[in-house]
Order: structure tokens, then sequence, then C-alpha cells
């Protein structure tokens, strides 16, 4: 059988059907060429389709390479998704998250300590789905378990490392907003005149 397919042309045709991320080294079995070449390829797709503001785009996630929508049209690619659907996590799940992904490896007390509530189930939840697992345990009494997220954890956020994770700081007030809103605080309790 002849073939008159490019390479760029197979590997953009894999990638829209695919349920999953895929390696390089799948998909050039697949192709029958070399997986550096494969990489190279799709990074230049990948370039191509960012300089033309493409609705997608190639991603090289932590377990392959997945195609995804465009990050610059995310806010409708969310209000599309969003329709009449309810969030598969709960808030309490996505704090939960949050805080194993920028802790790791954390206990569940540790969590708890931070969220200010149980986090039993949470956890499990997480663990069922599988973003988290263990990743090891704590020294010390009990030896609790110590837990990280997954490697699906990264793919379902988009990421390729933990390294990827926006700087934490970027969801914290600054220190003179926490300042003021405690002063505030302070001088709420301290007035007489606001009980009735």
């Amino acid at each position: 059988m002849r073939d008159d397919h490019s390479l760029e042309q197979k590997l953009e045709a894999m990638l829209t059907v695919a349920l999953e991320p895929i390696s390089s080294e799948e998909l050039a079995d697949a192709v029958d060429a070399d997986a550096a070449e494969v990489t190279a390829t799709l990074r230049t797709l990948s370039a191509e389709f960012a300089e033309q503001r493409r609705g997608f785009q190639f991603a090289e996630l932590a377990s392959g390479w997945v195609m995804q929508s465009s990050p610059e049209v995310a806010p409708w690619v969310t209000k599309f998704a969003n329709r009449d659907v309810s969030h598969r996590l709960s808030s309490a799940a996505l704090e939960t998250l949050a805080i194993i992904a920028y802790r790791q490896p954390v206990s569940r007390a540790q969590i708890t300590a931070l969220r200010g509530v149980n986090v039993d189930g949470v956890s499990r939840l997480l663990e069922q789905r599988g973003y988290i697992e263990e990743k090891g345990r704590a020294g010390g009494p009990g030896q609790p378990i110590l837990y990280g997220t997954t490697e699906l954890f990264l793919d379902r956020m988009g990421l390729a490392t933990l390294s990827d994770l926006p700087p934490i700081e970027e969801f914290m007030p600054p220190v003179e907003t926490a300042h003021e809103l405690a002063e505030a605080m302070e001088f709420d309790a301290d007035d007489p005149s606001e009980e009735s």
C-alpha cells in the first residue's frame, strides 16, 4: 500500500482521536518513525498552532502528548463545558487537592490542620479517582501515610511536571491586605457601638 501521508498528518489524526495522552514512543511505533523525530515534529506543530492562534494545541504532559484547547480560550471552554453539568469535584475536594499539590508529601492530619475540617472522606475519594496516591510514611508516632499527586492529576491539569503549577503567591492576598483585615477585625471586636 502506497503511503502519501505526511508524518504531521498522521500525528494530527491520531492525537485528534486519542482519549488519553500518548507517548512519543507509542506514536512512533504506530507510524514506523523514530521517537525523537515524532517529538520534534509535535513540538514544531505545537509552535505553529500557537503562532496561528488556533483554538487547540498539542501539549506534552507527564505521560505523553495530548490535543487540548488553547489556554487563550479557557474562559469560553469552561463556560461551554459547565453548561448544566454538575462539577465533578466538590469545593472541599478541590481545596484538599490543592493543599496536596502544593505541600506534598503531606499526611491527612496535616491537611486537616490546614483546612480546619476532617479530610478522611475527601482524601479517600481523591485516591479512588486516581488524583492522589501514597508517597511513603512519615517518621514518628503512628508513621502516618504521606500523600502526593499522581501522573493522572498532572494530565488532567494539563501539566508536564509539578514545577508547572502556578506560584501559590498568585492566589494569596498581599501581606498589607492581610494586616489591614486583621486590624479591621480587631477594631470591630473592640468597638462597643457594634454591640446590640
